[in-house]
């Protein structure tokens, strides 16, 4: 049956042009545009309909300006983007477990139409997923001021040219801060609502996400509000980054004064999506463009999840630390070349001589010892790889394994895993970077705008790694059993954890010592800073 009904009226989905046994439903509204009055505020629920909605086709993506392979682009006017998709067993059983995924792209690019995240062969392993769309930049994670508040000074110059301040009336609640987050919430809320009326059990929900997406399920895992919600999360490559009200207001400030507006709430609302994208681009460039510009210099990215003491009181890892979210359970996975993804696609600096590499260590803090351990263990590398070995640890691989360790440690069940599937193929070295094992886990290998993160068509082993990592997946989702030992808290880093590789590179999947990269008891030796985006 292609037709269900929920709470807000019926839809219409398709069979899956790969497994005519799988209903997706496509473009379905979780909660109203977040635009005209409901701008900088919380999700409202969709408006109902009559009839049979069609959900054939994936809703507007959020405001941006990527230009993402295979995934439409967002338009000025493109409002109904708080929309989901569901993947579900055409005879399915019900109550089937059920996987929710939020993409990744640094908070402010990406979406839940890219063909990596194609719920086709998930569903296929018996779970009904769920994607979903969410606000993003400014919309989604911008700082909105209270009525009347004074803005950090940029200095001389800054701003200048800007319009004087309109009136604010309105409450601080009624413009919150973590927006994108209050969408996902929204989106779990509904899935908790309706998912029975698509094969699945609102009690049995897992949480997944990549990159940002990771870490906005993390954050959303210690959240009170989401009690409930879900059991489960799939963390994988979880960015270290969390900003206070501060450094988000300050965010705000530089965004607003590129768009040459007032840092006012009166002022970002009367100024449109496309300007404070636009800005936030500017903003950004500026940054890249300054070796003296400190941390955003490295991986300009500006925007995160916001310490707002109303959502999120902590940073997740110190939050897992104290024991908040202690009743989720959480598989974590990171690549083990992670920030080699950033520096091919243009996106961070190149750090290529000692003099860079010993600032960028100052920048962040890192003790010196820490930068010549790498070096010891890496003789022959050239300074850009230490540089992207140092990035990939300090930013995403060492902080997603001390989200396991620390649930762990606090009482909670967590497995971890890293990604280290790599090769040679014509002629380059194919990367186990970020991203590169969400094509696998996902089933998507054979889609042909995935193959620049996996290094081109797949081969028969890379279809066994795919169907292994997804078959973990499902069985996570379905038991919270990945198929290896969940972490000893009292083991700390030593425990085993799964390694996945293709069976000519090594075990095929099995559980090794978790010191074998090599730099982990390093950064243990060092400490890792947490950052702000």
């Amino acid at each position: 049956m292609d037709v269900f009904t929920t709470k807000s009226g019926t839809v219409r989905g398709r069979r899956a042009a790969r497994d005519h046994g799988i209903v997706v439903v496509r473009g379905l509204p979780y909660a109203a545009p977040p635009f005209g009055a409901f701008r900088f505020r919380e999700p409202q629920p969709p408006d109902p309909w009559d009839g049979v909605r069609d959900c054939s086709a994936f809703g507007p993506v959020a405001p941006q300006s990527a230009e993402l392979p295979g995934a439409p682009v967002w338009s000025p006017g493109d409002e109904d983007i708080l929309t989901l998709n569901i993947w579900t067993p055409a005879d399915g059983p019900g109550d089937l477990p059920v996987l929710v995924w939020i993409h990744g792209g640094a908070y402010v690019f990406g979406s839940s139409a890219q063909p990596d995240f194609d719920g086709t062969a998930l569903a296929g392993e018996g779970l009904v997923v769920v994607t979903l769309n969410s606000r993003l930049g400014f919309e989604g994670f911008g700082h909105v001021p209270d009525a009347g508040s004074a803005m950090p000074d940029l200095g001389p110059g800054a701003g200048s040219g800007v319009p004087a301040p309109g009136p604010d009336t309105d409450d601080s609640a009624a413009f919150p801060d973590n927006r994108g987050l209050l969408d996902q919430i929204a989106a779990l809320e509904w899935v908790r609502d309706n998912i029975a009326a698509f094969g699945g059990s609102p009690d049995r929900v897992t949480l997944a996400g990549q990159s940002s997406g990771a870490t906005s399920a993390a954050c959303l895992a210690v959240a009170d509000r989401t009690r409930g919600l879900f059991r489960r999360a799939v963390l994988h490559s979880a960015v270290n980054a969390f900003a206070t009200q501060e450094q988000a207001a300050r965010t705000t400030a530089e965004v607003a004064a590129e768009a040459g507006v007032p840092a006012t709430r009166a002022g970002l609302l009367a100024t449109p999506p496309e300007a404070l994208v636009a800005a936030t681009d500017r903003v950004c460039a500026r940054y890249a463009q300054d070796p003296a510009a400190g941390q955003r210099h490295y991986d300009p990215a500006i925007y995160g999840p916001v310490a707002d003491g109303v959502l999120l009181t902590a940073d997740p890892l110190e939050a897992l630390a104290a024991g908040e979210g202690g009743a989720v359970e959480l598989l974590v996975c990171h690549t083990t070349e992670e920030y080699w993804l950033l520096d091919a696609v243009g996106s961070s600096a190149k750090i290529t001589t000692e003099e860079q590499l010993a600032v960028f260590a100052a920048d962040f803090g890192l003790p010196a010892s820490l930068v010549e351990g790498h070096r010891e263990r890496l003789p022959d590398a050239p300074v850009l790889d230490v540089h992207l070995t140092l990035h990939s640890g300090l930013l995403f691989a060492e902080y997603s394994a001390r989200l396991a360790e620390a649930h762990a440690r606090a009482g909670g069940r967590a497995f971890l895993a890293r990604f280290d599937r790599r090769r040679d193929r014509t002629g380059r070295r194919v990367r186990a970077w970020h991203c590169a094992d969400i094509p696998f886990a996902f089933g998507n290998l054979h889609e042909e705008s995935v193959h620049f993160l996996v290094g081109g068509p797949p081969g028969e082993a890379d279809g066994e790694l795919s169907r292994r990592m997804t078959g973990a997946w499902a069985e996570f989702a379905a038991h919270g059993d990945p198929g290896w030992e969940p972490l000893d808290g009292s083991a700390g880093s030593g425990a085993a954890v799964r390694v996945w590789r293709t069976a000519a590179e090594g075990p095929a999947g099995g559980a090794v010592s978790g010191e074998q990269d090599g730099f982990r008891d390093l950064w243990r030796t060092a400490g890792l800073p947490l950052l702000a985006p």
